[in-house]
């Protein structure tokens, strides 16, 4: 027979929220195994101890956040809604069936003025990480890093055309200071000081979001983005650093800044790393090889002059100093410019003579000129690295490691667009969407582990 049930749901019942939560949970799992206690140290500067109204918990604030983050609940609003229906919610925020939710507006509201220009969000990032190292989940010795694109808020029809100062290179006073040795050691005198040059190029500044940079690379989509440059422990890949920048940053300029805020800050002991092709450059290189970290960087692509020798068949002899060319005859060291580069010039005689003269130079002068950097020798020791067997066992690693990672902050937590605008305000969305990562992998390999 048919029976209705619609009269159940004016009945009463009594009931403990604990018993509507399943056992097995995530969110159980997270509030068992993280700590959130130092939340409350790290917010008290920004309350008053003794005047005004009583605030909300700043527990259930950046729970409420955390909530957002780890369900990939883009909207604030969206996110009080959810939370007055889910009982596992309510549950995660110590609220009752019958509390009254906090306004999605107080999220916002904090954000946009109590914790306008703060570090909070970093410190919370770190403690996460400090707390993964208290398991023993970071090894802190092998470290992989790339970075990703996120679609920022902004509408890439809407720009206007700005001069800006170009980067300025945070390496110039080392190479400078290479570049006089190399050319005393060579005979050569010192370069004359030069004048400071302001340098400016032309780029598309979004009037949206004035923050976000325009990316044109190939592959990827064009338009106004900002960079997640990210690290992981290769131990549990575990996230250890994240950086954000506008999309038109290159990936090498803030490696060797964000590798020693990580070994300062949490004094990890680096002995290894994995790096896409994008930062395979001179100054990394260098810096790695000083340090004595072992460096496996992806080959980068170079597309030479059709129809030309590459530079690969010319041989580098280093105790002459100079190059043989594939039919033998040497280029001496010429000079060193201001850039670092040795020029090695062939002689136009016997050049203008050579029956593959037409393979080797196009120049009028019958001159064949090869150029080598003089932190070039750490970029040969980075190829030798990548082609070892620890090398490439090291490289495969990115994939499972560095790529799941992004993989996991796009699909499962909301990370392919930016909610809002601002550098600082797509650095939150960066920090707390690694955090609720780094939070999940701590709390479910701790409750494997019983």
């Amino acid at each position: 027979m048919l029976r209705s049930n619609k009269d159940k749901q004016t009945a009463y019942e009594f009931v403990s929220i604990e018993q509507l939560v399943p056992q097995d949970h995530m969110l159980r799992k997270i509030d068992k195994y993280i700590d959130f206690s130092f939340i409350l140290e790290k917010v008290r500067p920004y309350y008053c101890e003794d005047n005004g109204r009583p605030a909300i918990d700043p527990l259930v604030l950046f729970k409420m956040i955390f909530l957002g983050y780890f369900y990939g609940i883009r909207s604030e609003r969206r996110l009080e809604q959810e939370i007055q229906t889910n009982v596992a919610y309510r549950w995660f925020l110590g609220l009752g069936l019958t509390d009254r939710v906090p306004d999605h507006s107080t999220i916002s509201l904090n954000r946009r003025v109590r914790f306008k220009d703060s570090t909070i969000f970093q410190d919370i990032f770190d403690e996460i990480v400090l707390q993964a190292i208290g398991h023993r989940m970071v090894g802190g010795r092998m470290l992989i890093s790339d970075s990703t694109h996120v679609k920022a808020n902004a509408n890439k029809n809407k720009y206007t055309k700005e001069q800006v100062l170009q980067n300025t290179k945070s390496y110039m006073d080392e190479l400078n200071a290479a570049v006089e040795i190399d050319r005393k050691n060579n005979g050569k005198k010192p370069l004359k000081p030069e004048k400071e040059v302001v340098e400016q190029k032309e780029v598309k500044v979004s009037t949206t979001d004035p923050d976000s940079g325009y990316m044109v690379r190939e592959g990827k989509p064009e338009g106004f983005f900002y960079l997640d440059h990210r690290t992981v422990d290769a131990k549990y890949n575990l996230i250890t650093d994240v950086y954000v920048t506008p999309g038109n940053v290159h990936d090498s300029i803030p490696y060797l800044d964000r590798l020693e805020r990580q070994t300062e800050r949490f004094g990890f002991k680096v002995e290894a790393v994995a790096l896409d092709s994008g930062y395979l450059t001179n100054p990394i290189c260098n810096k790695l090889k000083e340090k004595n970290i072992f460096a496996v960087i992806a080959h980068r692509r170079y597309h030479p002059t059709q129809g030309l020798f590459h530079k690969w068949q010319f041989t580098y002899n280093s105790e002459t100093n100079s190059y043989l060319c594939p039919q033998n005859h040497e280029l001496p060291y010429s000079t060193t410019d201001r850039k670092g580069y040795r020029h090695y010039k062939s002689n136009p005689e016997v050049c203008k003579t050579c029956p593959f003269l037409s393979k080797c130079t196009r120049s009028k002068n019958h001159r064949k000129v090869v150029t080598r950097h003089v932190w070039e020798d750490s970029k040969d020791w980075v190829r030798t690295n990548r082609l070892s067997k620890s090398g490439k066992k090291l490289y495969k690693r990115r994939r499972e490691t560095i790529e799941r990672s992004f993989a996991d902050a796009k699909q499962l937590h909301g990370f392919r667009y930016c909610r809002l605008r601002g550098l600082h305000n797509v650095s939150e969305q960066a920090l707390m969407t690694a955090a609720v990562q780094n939070m999940k992998k701590i709390a479910l390999h701790l409750a494997k582990q019983g």
